[in-house]
């Protein structure tokens, strides 16, 4: 009877559930439990460790650049940016708001890393997320508008509950690829949530897409119900450099 359970178990897709299931009977007679009780755990943890799969799989597919979370970033280098707001964030009542991220400083102060340590925590609760860079964007939609596919292209990207921009600002934009970029945020307002992260000051968007009136239509729909998270101070990938540099000047001073 136990080997025709552990197989129907099986046949249901239930997961790894032979070393589990045997360990947890033994329990259950030792204890007394009732078979509705014994009935309820197998099913409490066989819809974890399908969430846990699904959140997992959704991870896979939303392209990030890597793994980190909020916990490994380094807020006392990085004293400029507030923890609690950073964990207010990753609540994400942002997306149920449907409001907008933006984080703008300079290059190696950690954008990126909080951005994609949101969307992940967006991922893993399920929210269809998606990360990808400014001009890989721009050069999909442009492809898709010289293939006459840009509509389909557009509600592809629209689609995502949480959309991640990165790096704009660091290659200039083309009036063209600004005007793809416009009519992507402009289906995604006010549906949709989206996180930026650029190098560049918003009154210099006018340069980076060769065109102001584009940039401001964009920042238009971008900052409305929107966070600004300003991110200063030296880069931290060339933290470790500057300490070695202090610790051989104050050596040389003894």
């Amino acid at each position: 009877m136990y080997t025709q359970l552990v197989n129907n178990l099986d046949e249901l897709g239930f997961t790894d559930v032979e070393p589990y299931l045997s360990e947890y009977l033994t329990t259950a007679t030792k204890d007394g439990i009732s078979l509705q009780e014994a009935l309820y755990e197998i099913s409490k943890r066989e819809i974890s460790l399908r969430n846990q799969r699904a959140a997992q799989i959704q991870v896979s597919v939303s392209h990030f650049p890597y793994i980190k979370t909020a916990d490994e970033f380094d807020f006392h280098f990085r004293n400029t940016v507030s923890r609690t707001e950073i964990k207010d964030l990753a609540t994400l009542r942002f997306i149920e708001n449907k409001e907008n991220i933006l984080f703008y400083g300079t290059p190696g102060t950690g954008k990126t890393h909080l951005a994609t340590a949101i969307g992940i925590e967006a991922a893993r609760k399920r929210n269809i997320t998606y990360f990808i860079t400014c001009h890989d964007l721009i050069q999909t939609l442009r492809k898709a508008h010289d293939e006459n596919r840009l509509e389909s292209r557009l509600k592809h990207f629209s689609k995502y509950k949480l959309l991640i921009i990165d790096e704009i600002g660091y290659l200039p934009v083309d009036k063209t690829g600004a005007n793809l970029l416009f009519q992507l945020i402009a289906k995604r307002y006010e549906h949709n949530s989206t996180i930026i992260t650029t190098n560049q000051p918003f009154s210099k968007w006018g340069d980076v897409f060769s065109d102001s009136m584009l940039a401001n239509a964009i920042l238009d729909r971008l900052l409305n119900h929107s966070h600004v998270l300003k991110m200063v101070g030296p880069s931290y990938r060339t933290k470790d450099y500057y300490d070695l540099l202090d610790s051989g000047e104050q050596n040389q001073s003894r």
